[in-house]
């Protein structure tokens, strides 16, 4: 009987490995090739070809300029939004235990674009480069506060009442962004294209300034990984395991912060990243936190600059943002996902 079982286990387990590095393979390929198109493909295309000579050294003085002037930050900045947009998102679900949340629900993109407004405003910014740090600020302010709304009274932290408060903060906010952005048009101009999610404006001087944040967010992410997997069996479990719930919580509160404030703060609010990737990865790959977190770092940045190529080639020559991209075909998922019989749990 022992041997029978055990054969039965090597059995099932031999399909799920072959998919997993079938799954792992083509996550790798998708990546490559969405690389190799963002440099290649724009008003001014490129072959293949071209852009590999180019970033080996040679080239014509107008691909190298193309390339590393224009679309290496670009696609730089794609890569790492994606994959803190999608580690965000995983985490973002796993703690609040809803799997239709997203970073927004915490009013990372609203507090961002707040202080984004603020700063144009009264401060006369125009550049998108000033906006970096008052758009990681907002992020930070607002999270912190909803934070803290969410953990008054007794208990602590709770995922509903964090949910409430960053919807609610989230709404009050995007509704002062707009009262300003329609009280005087002219002055936030500079503010149109990075408000629409687009990876036009970062530059390296952003990347500089951003991906420190964001390798920070990711430790802290991988870090907490297991916690969160004893934590979705429900707080009384996950403590008779040894799991210190609200240290996990903060350091996912924390995380979150990094990760989605410093990928707005980069591109702008690219919204439904962060909703679809984990779903992608929980269906394919299975619910262990660890193997999600590890495959949003790679998909989420495919669907990023898929976007971005897709917006360039649209309407060419004209462009658009990736986040308008995005938000087509994340609305549809998002229906999908409300209308799927497994929707309500993350198992």
């Amino acid at each position: 009987m022992t041997l029978t079982l055990a054969a039965r286990s090597r059995r099932h387990a031999r399909p799920r490995s072959l998919r997993v590095a079938v799954g792992a393979s083509a996550l790798v390929g998708a990546l490559v090739a969405a690389v190799l198109l963002s440099l290649a493909l724009g008003a001014n295309p490129l072959s293949p070809r071209v852009v590999v000579d180019t970033l080996a050294g040679g080239g014509t003085p107008e691909s190298q300029y193309i390339v590393w002037q224009l679309r290496v930050p670009r696609t730089l900045a794609g890569l790492a939004a994606g994959a803190a947009l999608g580690v965000a998102g995983a985490l973002i679900q796993a703690f609040t235990r809803n799997p239709l949340a997203d970073p927004g629900i915490l009013g990372v993109n609203a507090g961002a674009a707040f202080a984004v407004a603020l700063g144009v405003a009264f401060l006369g910014m125009r550049d998108p480069a000033s906006f970096v740090w008052l758009a990681f600020a907002g992020a930070l302010v607002v999270t912190l506060g909803v934070y803290l709304i969410g953990s008054s009274g007794r208990g602590g932290a709770d995922p509903i009442r964090l949910t409430l408060a960053g919807v609610a903060l989230g709404a009050v906010f995007s509704g002062l962004v707009t009262g300003m952005t329609l009280s005087n048009p002219d002055a936030f101009d500079a503010m149109r294209s990075w408000h629409a999610g687009s990876l036009l404006g970062a530059g390296a001087d952003a990347l500089v300034a951003i991906v420190p944040f964001i390798g920070v967010g990711l430790v802290i992410a991988f870090a907490v990984a297991p916690g969160l997997n004893a934590l979705a069996l429900g707080d009384d479990v996950a403590r008779s395991h040894g799991a210190n719930v609200r240290r996990i919580r903060v350091f996912v509160v924390i995380a979150v912060t990094l990760l989605a404030g410093a990928a707005t703060a980069l591109v702008g609010p690219i919204a439904f990243v962060g909703l679809m990737v984990p779903h992608v990865a929980r269906w394919v790959f299975g619910v262990d936190q660890r193997v999600i977190l590890g495959v949003s770092v790679v998909l989420a940045p495919v669907v990023v600059l898929a976007a971005d190529v897709l917006g360039r080639v649209l309407i060419a020559p004209a462009e658009m943002s990736a986040g308008i991209v995005t938000a087509f075909v994340g609305a549809p998922v998002l229906i999908a996902l409300a209308m799927r019989r497994r929707v309500s749990g993350l198992g």
